[in-house]
């Protein structure tokens, strides 16, 4: 490992994280300092995990942790008092650089017991004001290759924070791909998903964060059914919050069976009354995957106690009628990005 110091803010006698180190000018530039993660060893480090651990506590600004392609396995764990990091993938395109990991809800820890959903994620996110471009988040955990496991939900990004930045990545996984959660109920965090790709079965973007996928592409994976291959989400948005996932200008993708995926379930976690699903999806296009009554039941919680609309979809899966709710023009120029994500704040991310 090369030797370039992160000076912590404030730290003006130049003792930082990983010992008496200096940053050298070119390394604020970028903006601020930052660190270079190459697997072959031409970086600074050579896994992810060990760059975010080399950033001061309590970072008070950009803090960019480059990525040379490569792939990257290993959970990742972003601290909630590491704030205002940005991964930047260094590949002509986001499959060339690629963290990943392998567990599963039922993969057994080696302390005992198992990792849960939560425990199973690749990365999480606990730090606010994080950002990500042009690289990959997955979980590869294979089903049929582990028949035996109780739980195969297998995250490959759990987010917990605020404001947070995802520009042209990829999201690949099976069930519970895409967890977009907060660090509470009563906490209303904002994720906005930028010209990105997620792939799933299973309630495969889920949670009760709040959420816009602005030009993504949403793809559902084959189950092999004739019937039932999967759901796209199961949005768990409490009462008190009137914002839970947006997708617009979005296409909903897959090579299954017509009529067999649905976009959404609510989500009631620990059996809560009070998580009362809302999703909306407008201007979008739908394939013919979608079926004709998109949105479902999820156990005894009906879907039509939930907060589920569309507006103004186009393509063979879209249609209107009593099992798709539309939202009426003056709901739908209240239902925006910006009304979404600007929270008490006016943060806007979009550009």
């Amino acid at each position: 490992m090369r030797r370039r110091t992160l000076l912590a803010a404030g730290l003006a006698t130049g003792v930082g994280v990983a010992g008496p180190l200096t940053l050298g000018r070119e390394a604020w530039g970028w903006p601020g300092p930052y660190l270079t993660v190459a697997a072959d060893g031409s970086g600074d480090v050579t896994s992810i995990q060990a760059a975010v651990d080399l950033v001061p506590a309590g970072n008070p600004s950009t803090f960019t942790i480059k990525i040379k392609p490569g792939r990257y396995v290993g959970q990742v764990i972003i601290p909630a008092d590491k704030p205002y990091l940005v991964f930047r993938g260094q590949g002509a395109d986001p499959g060339q650089v690629v963290i990943v990991d392998n567990r599963a809800n039922g993969t057994p820890r080696p302390d005992g017991g198992t990792w849960g959903t939560s425990g199973s994620a690749s990365v999480t996110i606990s730090g606010a004001d994080f950002s990500a471009r042009n690289l990959t988040f997955a979980n590869d955990f294979d089903e049929a290759a582990n028949p035996g496991t109780s739980g195969e939900q297998a995250v490959a990004v759990l987010t917990r924070a605020d404001r947070l930045v995802f520009d042209n990545c990829r999201f690949l996984g099976n069930q519970d791909t895409l967890y977009v959660n907060s660090p509470d109920v009563a906490t209303f965090s904002r994720a906005y998903f930028r010209k990105c790709y997620v792939e799933g079965d299973v309630d495969f973007i889920f949670g009760r964060g709040t959420a816009v996928f602005d030009r993504c592409e949403i793809r559902s994976l084959d189950r092999a059914s004739t019937t039932n291959n999967g759901y796209v989400t199961a949005a768990s948005t409490d009462t008190a919050n009137p914002y839970g996932f947006l997708f617009v200008d979005s296409k909903f993708t897959g090579t299954v069976a017509p009529g067999t995926v649905y976009l959404g379930r609510p989500w009631h976690p620990s059996n809560d009354p009070l998580a009362m699903a809302q999703t909306v999806i407008r201007d979008s296009t739908l394939g013919a995957h979608v079926n004709p009554a998109p949105w479902t039941d999820f156990g005894t919680w009906s879907w039509r106690d939930a907060r589920y609309a569309e507006y103004r979809n186009r393509g063979p899966g879209a249609a209107s009628g009593t099992d798709r709710p539309q939202l009426t023009a003056a709901q739908a120029a209240a239902l925006t990005p910006s009304a979404y994500l600007a929270g008490t704040d006016g943060w806007d991310p979009r550009r």
